[in-house]
């Protein structure tokens, strides 16, 4: 309710005039009430999955549906771990992903910083190239990849892997580590190589430094997408003491006749949690201001 004076009131007339607010409709309400609805419901829609994981995996009695827990044991990854070799699958794993990180953050931060600083004829046709090479689906191309490991006798090795899975990563990292070194200003450089510093030890002392947010982001993507591969080590892997743990799953699952669910949802639980750990590391960096008073002074 909003009260006003009347023009009347300075004269002795009517000292206030109320007007109401027109109240929101019933449709309004309605049609709000519908929208929190529909959110919530596909937020259940979305956990629901998460939800049966976490119950299958310390459930002695887990099985296809979602159900009240009979009671809460680790056994399941127990057996994950003796009888479906669990750690051997996880180290495999982490050592591609990581191991492909630490490839493509090299590589991108170099070549980033070159193509945001040269200037070049057909660079943005050379910058689009690179990440079309992205959209390419792997079963297009692996048939001369396998040719091209069998003769560099890279199949069924780690350092095939690593550098498989870092050659598909690296387009997207190059294309983020780019446009953040497009952010920090030349006179950052300009002033260390007055110093003395060198370009390489400008990139990786002072540049990479300053981009971290990007080099987070390349990382995060890298080993999100390293992580999650399947195909790859499918056909590029054979010895089972280098099968990564996507590998083992799917072997797991496949391998007998009636599945142990309890099994199935601890190794997916633990497939999971790598993920999650390297994004709670890298998101402090994510939100960092790249340049902040950097040139001041």
């Amino acid at each position: 309710m909003i009260q006003t004076r009347s023009k009347d009131a300075a004269d002795g007339g009517p000292p206030l005039i109320q007007v109401r607010k027109p109240r929101r409709g019933a449709a309004k309400r309605l049609a709000d009430g519908a929208g929190y609805l529909i959110v919530i419901v596909l937020a259940l829609f979305c956990l629901l999955p998460f939800a049966w994981l976490f119950e299958g995996a310390f459930d002695p009695k887990a099985s296809l549906y979602l159900q009240m827990p009979s009671g809460l044991t680790l056994d399941n990854f127990g057996r994950a771990f003796n009888d479906s070799g669990a750690l051997q699958l996880l180290t495999n794993s982490l050592i591609m992903a990581l191991g492909a990180v630490a490839v493509v953050v090299v590589c991108a931060s170099l070549a980033g910083y070159t193509l945001s600083r040269l200037r070049f004829r057909f660079k943005r046709t050379l910058m689009y190239g690179i990440l079309l090479a992205q959209l390419i689906p792997v079963t297009a191309t692996i048939v001369p990849i396998y040719s091209i490991f069998i003769d560099l006798h890279l199949v069924n090795t780690y350092r095939g892997m690593i550098l498989i899975l870092a050659t598909y990563q690296l387009p997207l990292s190059l294309w983020i580590m780019k446009s953040f070194f497009d952010a920090v200003p030349t006179e950052i450089e300009e002033a260390a190589w007055t110093d003395g510093a060198g370009r390489i030890r400008t990139i990786y002392s002072i540049i990479v430094p300053l981009a971290l947010p990007g080099v987070s982001a390349a990382a995060l993507f890298t080993f999100i997408g390293a992580w999650g591969e399947f195909t790859l080590p499918l056909i590029l892997l054979s010895s089972q003491d280098k099968l990564p743990l996507s590998l083992g799953i799917y072997r797991a699952y496949q391998s007998y006749y009636l599945v142990d669910y309890g099994q199935l949802t601890a190794m997916s639980l633990l497939y999971l949690a790598p993920s999650l750990l390297f994004f709670i590391i890298t998101r402090r960096y994510l939100t960092r201001v790249t340049v902040v008073g950097a040139t001041t002074g």
